[in-house]
């Protein structure tokens, strides 16, 4: 990998792309926004976790150590309406959706991040930091609650780059009469039974949602992180308000050097909402789908674009990844057993380099796995193979052996029956019955199997439904 390529991110808060260059590269420090665990993870929360995982990967291929948290928000108020609706304790809720968020996530391809802090093992160190608010100016009681003034932070909507009346029209703010300005945001709010609470100098109450990222990413990343990421629909008001208590709450330091945002996931150019009926969710679409093939299309787009999802879109993957899976096949049985390279193609990292280009990265795929293809030498074929590999070690791709992908979707049908119906058309050809060849081919297709007919023969593959 080349060292000196610079590395470019589009940073949210300069509206630009910039080289980055972390406070200490032999310690890169990164946040993510994690899951609010009261429901199974729908596609758009499975895109950044996908993203930012790439993210780690690139990092930690150029610094020695990078540190990356992506929390858990286990105290929130959609997790206290899932257990009353289910007439269970709040903790078997966030429990039975972390783990369905960790198994989910992992099929995908997302490893672990190095540190995953939950929201409730943070609850002291939250009260300290609303103490040291208060103490500043920053933050005042009123009515049980402790909220945040923004009228008191210069820079309040520096990140989303909206002025007071946008920002208040535009946010789910909750009117009460108690507020000094209507965009106050609760930093600690009162608990009545059986909502969850902690004991706090303000009353028995619970966090708000905004100071658990600040308090967690301070405990475990320091006061000034070089990168803060999340989906689009954080930058206002959740990240918006994180910059403000963490600036405040350490003397007016940096939160942030860079902030990343990826793009929003439609369902067939329509919003993916609970009133539309069209949330696609990531733990029942894995029981029909392979996990490469949902990551494959959650990397297809750029990330800061938006991201289409559709059952057209769908198959168009899972055959891209069919078609590859079998260019690995036969160049095993054609040239012996494939490595991976020691780094990938020069056009795939430069591709990640800028900004995370995934379509670009996963064209420069696409065109080693049809040198791959057309190449009969062994040692051009070999190279071809060792990048395609490198690459997709990186991207998170093509992780599986390719006979048993190849055959996923064959299980229950004679192996034996369609290798004699294959010979059979290969006889047909040399015969020019082409009629026959047709019959068969037709015959191969109503049971899934699809044939590519190359120089050296012919090769089958699965077909997506």
């Amino acid at each position: 990998m080349n060292q000196t390529e610079p590395l470019l991110l589009y940073n949210t808060l300069k509206r630009e792309k910039q080289v980055f260059e972390p406070a200490d590269p032999e310690r890169v420090t990164l946040y993510a926004c994690g899951p609010t665990v009261y429901n199974y993870a729908h596609i758009g929360n499975a895109r950044p976790a996908v993203i930012f995982d790439l993210l780690y990967r690139l990092l930690s291929m150029r610094y020695p150590q990078v540190v990356y948290a992506r929390n858990i928000t286990d105290v929130d108020d959609k997790i206290n309406a899932a257990a009353a609706e289910q007439n269970v304790p709040i903790k078997i809720i966030s429990k039975r959706y972390i783990d369905a968020y960790h198994d989910d996530m992992a099929a995908l391809g997302v490893g672990l991040p190095s540190i995953e802090p939950r929201a409730t093992d943070h609850i002291p160190q939250m009260i300290t930091m609303i103490e040291r608010l208060i103490a500043s100016g920053n933050a005042y009681e009123a009515n049980g609650h402790v909220l945040f003034s923004i009228e008191s932070y210069d820079d309040y909507g520096r990140l989303s780059r909206r002025d007071m009346r946008e920002m208040i029209a535009g946010a789910r703010v909750e009117v009460a009469d108690f507020k000094r300005h209507p965009g106050d945001f609760v930093l600690w709010k009162p608990s009545v039974e059986p909502q969850p609470g902690w004991d706090s100098p303000w009353g028995w109450g619970r966090p708000g949602w905004h100071l658990e990222c600040s308090v967690m990413s301070e405990q475990h990343l320091g006061e000034t992180i070089d990168i803060h990421c999340g989906g689009q629909d954080l930058v206002f008001p959740h990240h918006e308000n994180e910059i403000a208590q963490s600036v405040c709450a350490h003397g007016g330091k940096i939160f942030a050097h860079y902030w990343l945002h990826n793009g929003f996931v439609t369902v067939n150019k329509r919003k993916m909402s609970k009133s539309l009926g069209n949330t696609v969710v990531v733990h029942e679409l894995l029981k029909q789908i392979p996990g490469e093939v949902l990551r494959y299309l959650l990397l297809s787009a750029h990330y800061r674009q938006p991201l289409d999802w559709s059952e057209e879109a769908l198959t168009r993957v899972r055959r891209t990844l069919d078609r590859i899976y079998a260019v690995l096949r036969d160049a095993t049985t054609r040239h012996g057993p494939l490595k991976p390279a020691q780094s990938p193609s020069s056009e795939f990292m430069s591709a990640l380099l800028d900004d995370l280009n995934t379509p670009q990265a996963l064209a420069a795929l696409n065109n080693e796995a049809r040198k791959l293809a057309n190449t009969d030498s062994d040692e051009p074929a070999r190279e071809s193979a060792g990048l395609l590999l490198a690459g997709g070690a990186v991207i998170g791709l093509f992780q599986e052996d390719p006979q048993q992908w190849l055959a996923g979707d064959t299980e229950g049908l004679d192996d034996t029956l369609i290798q004699q119906l294959m010979k059979q058309r290969n006889s047909a050809r040399k015969e020019k019955n082409f009629a026959r060849s047709d019959e068969i081919r037709d015959q191969l297709r109503t049971i899934g199997i699809g044939l590519e007919d190359v120089a050296d023969g012919t090769r089958w593959h699965r077909l997506s439904e």
